[in-house]
Formats: structure tokens, sequence, C-alpha cells
């Protein structure tokens, strides 16, 4: 048996050591998910059998080698809801939140509104505005099968019947059936692909497919406003990297729209808002 406190300060003292940033926290997390614990049984519980310490330790290891904490969690929160994650999708991030935010409140009035949510990953997106305008219609395009099934989990844990799953790749013209929609909202892969080696070890185990934006990371935004945005009746969302507003933006003024942007909390131009 080993001291439960003992552990943990061991374990956080390791990741510190790591560069881990929030180790004392992700400490925590590891040891729950290998014991099915909450923070309170973690708080009261007194020790923990050696047998399980070897568990532990496994997860331990795979976040020192470089792996994600929210892969090893296997879950993770956004929107106030927890989705499904692991290799092979993106993890959702908080500045993402401001495009279910602004959809939302945007929509709060609409009757039923129809919204494509383009390059899916876990559905996020797509799910976490379905879940708040039960409504609405939410279709979520994604290529990558592995993503998909992610999103089939969490639109099945989060009961939600308002979503249509469509795997179809967004770089090639859109259906005939999208030639009128309320809304498309988009997280796009959006790094130029001579900057995918210098991203920190965590996201470059997260799938290329989801991050590679071409060349000069616009691929996507070109494919968006040339093929999707000609039947969008309102708004268009879609998540930008630092600094790509500016070359975002005419792509859209081009194609018909009123753009702005979003910012988000470290006073970025997060999300392009494009409304006809």
């Amino acid at each position: 048996m080993k001291s439960i406190k003992l552990l943990r300060n061991e374990l956080a003292q390791r990741l510190e050591q790591e560069g881990v940033e929030n180790s004392r926290a992700e400490s925590d997390w590891i040891i729950c998910r290998a014991l099915g614990f909450n923070q309170t049984q973690l708080l009261t519980a007194d020790s923990v059998p050696d047998s399980r310490v070897n568990e532990i330790e496994n997860l331990i290891q795979r976040r020192l080698d470089g792996e994600p904490i929210q892969y090893i969690l296997g879950e993770w929160d956004f929107c106030d809801l927890s989705f499904y994650v692991g290799e092979g999708v993106l993890i959702p991030r908080p500045e993402t939140e401001l495009i279910v935010e602004r959809t939302v409140e945007f929509f709060a009035d609409h009757p039923a509104p129809v919204i494509l949510d383009l390059c899916a990953g876990s559905g996020c997106i797509g799910l976490s505005i379905a879940k708040r305008l039960p409504l609405s219609t939410v279709f979520l395009i994604e290529k990558s099968p592995v993503a998909m099934d992610y999103i089939k989990r969490n639109k099945e844990r989060h009961k939600l019947r308002n979503c249509v799953l469509m795997q179809t790749d967004v770089l090639e013209e859109q259906p005939s059936k999208f030639l009128s929609v309320s809304a498309i909202v988009s997280n796009p892969p959006y790094i130029p692909k001579g900057e995918l080696k210098t991203l920190q070890r965590e996201v470059q185990r997260e799938p290329e497919m989801a991050l590679d934006g071409g060349d000069d990371g616009l691929v996507f935004y070109s494919a968006i406003a040339e093929f999707w945005s000609h039947g969008v009746k309102d708004i268009l969302l879609l998540e930008l990297g630092d600094g790509q507003y500016d070359a975002v933006a005419p792509l859209f003024i081009s194609a018909g729209f009123e753009v702005s942007s979003l910012l988000d909390n470290a006073g970025h131009q997060r999300v392009l808002q494009a409304m006809r």
C-alpha cells in the first residue's frame, strides 16, 4: 500500500520537472482516471494498493512521453458538456467555444435553423449547438473515419436526435442538398504545413489531417468560400489562427458577406464572422 498523499506529491513533482504547467491538477486527474475516483474520493482516500500504483504509473509515463492529458483521460469538457476524445481526433479548446456562444445567441429566436458544422472533428461544436438549440438541425461533416466514430459516440452520449452525420471531404464541392442553409460553423485545419513540426509535442500528437491547412494555412477557408458559402442565408463563423483574419476576410467579402471578427480572451481575432 502507498499513501495517496505521498503519491500525489511525487507524481505532481515528476510532471513539473518535465515542464507540465498544470502538474498538480494533471496528477490528480490521472489518479482519478486509474482508480475510478471523483475529486471527493481522491481527497478522502488514505492509500492505494500496489497493484493500482502500477496502473497509475503506466498512465503517468504516457504523459511524460508527451501524450496529451485529454487522450489519457479519454474525454474533455467543452461548453459544459463532456466529449470523448482520443488518438485521431482534435482536442476541444476553450477558444472554440466562441463559435457555439455566438451561434446560440444569433439563433435564439429563430424557429428551426439548419446549420452545417464543417470539419467537425469530435463533434464538439455541432453537438453543443444542437444541445442548446433543440429545434435546430445540425449536419456534422467530417472526412476522417476515426473522427466520425467519435462524433457518433458523442452524439449517443448526449442523446441528440437533431443531428445528421456525413462523411464528406470539405475540399470538394458541396452536395446540392446544402444549397440553402442558415449557417456554417467550422474550426478547420489552419496551421501552415511548414509550421507543423514547430508545434509543441502534445499538439504534434493530434492528427495532422486536423491541423494541416496547406502551404499558407488557407486552403480550407478558400474551399469553404468557393464551394460552401453560397448557400448560407444568415451567418458563417470560422475559427482562425493567430494573424489570419486579414488574409481570410477578403475571401468572404468577395463571396458577398459583411465580415468582422470575434476576439478571444487573449485579444486575438479568433473567429471570422461573415453575415449576409
